[in-house]
């Protein structure tokens, strides 16, 4: 079952991160201001999932695999894969 929470939070991270939020208190207490947590569903949602899964699993202790982690999810958040390429038009 983790595994395939993991696989969804590849593929679809908001659609994980609006479940976190309303079937658990996944984050609850991890930011000050609610203006964090939206605008990393809008523009960072895999980055948002791996920084409160860290808060959680390693208590916001930024080691080796934590920081791997987070520059892999910001490296899949910010390509251009995922629907998110233009159609480029050659004649």
């Amino acid at each position: 079952m983790p595994c395939l929470i993991v696989l969804l939070a590849l593929f679809v991270p908001r659609v994980v991160i609006v479940l976190l939020w309303l079937f658990t208190h996944w984050f609850s207490g991890i930011f000050s201001i609610a203006l964090w947590p939206v605008l990393g569903f809008v523009f960072l949602p895999t980055t948002l999932l791996w920084y409160t899964a860290v808060q959680h699993w390693w208590g916001g202790h930024w080691s080796v695999i934590p920081i791997i982690g987070i520059v892999i999810a910001l490296l899949i958040d910010l390509s251009p894969a995922g629907g998110r390429r233009r159609h480029v038009r050659r004649w």
